[in-house]
């Protein structure tokens, strides 16, 4: 697939760092090379000083070692992915090609362009209604959707918004939107159709993978209303795209207060119980944790024994990511980063290998 990142492409980015950064800084998953801290985009004003902060940390970030750029339409309304866009630009130019980075949007909830809108019910009317993209009673609570036409417009756009021509993993953003509203049975075949939409644009390339981001449902109770199964999911990807289909990426919350995809054993694969993290991994599937320093509320205060545990690492913000980056079936732990002081201070710890199993799994004996 062309313009989309390569086995060995990541793999010459990842020689780049060779005897600079950890060996297990980078793993490979789905023939990928990733790095086990990324970029996340999520947080900040919607103004011209945090497009360019966002712009001037990606490139860094990009340069000491973190190939994963997580980004959404609906982030900073679209303002993220076109920060993304010029820090690409920027990379280009410092001799790091497309292919060596492995850039992540979602769609799913409404984008704005820029500001929210006024009057939002006259946005929707003009942006997607009158085109003929989605009908009002497409969007769940007023703000989601994710019919055929509606995801195919905003893969579309947030190519336009990061001058891509292929995005490397595009996911649905927070399904477990629409079980508030409609029934299981209705939530599945909603969601085939998305898949069937989404294997179409990978045939087209524009696509290298796809996924499902969520927020709740990989990390409740399998009776909760809002419970993702991962097994059911892959039984459709490979209804609509047989064995090679293009589902192989989840992102779900993962950090030291939100530990539920590794102590949770809410999912099952064949008929055995298990946690998300290890269906995951015997379903063929990377997952990426978002919130990995809980918007900063694990970053600071850490009991100094669990400090100890993690490393003694120079900050607490370097440990809950540490946690994150150890935890086995774990790629890639995003942190939210717009200052260069935080990406220096975050990718510093891709010097540092990732705890060994033994003592992760240490964390979890009392419990």
């Amino acid at each position: 697939m062309t313009n989309c990142a390569t086995l060995e492409d990541t793999n010459r980015y990842r020689e780049r760092f060779t005897g600079v950064l950890a060996s297990n800084h980078f793993r490979q998953q789905n023939d990928l090379w990733l790095s086990s801290i990324g970029i996340g985009t999520y947080l900040g004003n919607a103004d011209e000083e945090t497009d360019a902060r966002y712009s001037e940390a990606i490139s860094r970030a990009v340069s000491l070692g973190g190939n994963v750029i997580d980004t959404a339409a609906n982030y900073r309304f679209q303002r993220s992915e076109r920060s993304i866009g010029k820090a690409l630009r920027g990379l280009k130019q410092q001799g790091f090609t497309r292919g060596e980075i492995v850039i992540c949007t979602k769609g799913g909830y409404l984008p704005f362009d820029g500001a929210p809108p006024r009057d939002m019910r006259a946005y929707v009317e003009q942006a997607f209604v009158r085109p003929g993209i989605a009908a009002f009673e497409d969007f769940v609570g007023g703000s989601h959707c994710m019919t055929p036409r509606y995801l195919r417009n905003q893969l579309e756009q947030s190519l336009r918004n990061m001058e891509l021509d292929c995005v490397d993993v595009y996911y649905i953003h927070n399904p477990e939107s629409q079980l508030g509203e409609v029934s299981q049975a209705e939530f599945f075949a909603r969601l085939r159709s998305a898949f069937e939409s989404l294997e179409a644009a990978r045939r087209e390339g524009l696509l290298k993978f796809y996924g499902v981001a969520t927020w709740n449902g990989f990390r409740v109770p399998s009776h909760a209303a809002g419970y993702h199964s991962l097994e059911r999911m892959i039984e459709i990807a490979r209804e609509v795209g047989r064995e090679a289909h293009g589902l192989r990426f989840i992102q779900l919350p993962f950090n030291l207060g939100m530990p539920e995809a590794q102590t949770l054993a809410n999912q099952t694969v064949g008929g055995e119980p298990m946690s998300t993290l290890d269906a995951a991994a015997t379903l063929g599937v990377t997952v990426m944790s978002s919130a990995s320093i809980f918007q900063g509320r694990v970053a600071r205060g850490l009991p100094p024994d669990l400090r100890r545990t993690l490393g003694s690492l120079s900050t607490d913000a370097q440990s809950a990511i540490q946690f994150v980056r150890s935890a086995p079936g774990i790629c890639t732990a995003l942190v939210g980063m717009s200052s260069l002081e935080h990406v220096a201070e975050n990718l510093e710890l891709a010097k540092t290998e990732p705890l060994p199993v033994e003592q992760f799994m240490q964390l979890f004996a009392e419990g």
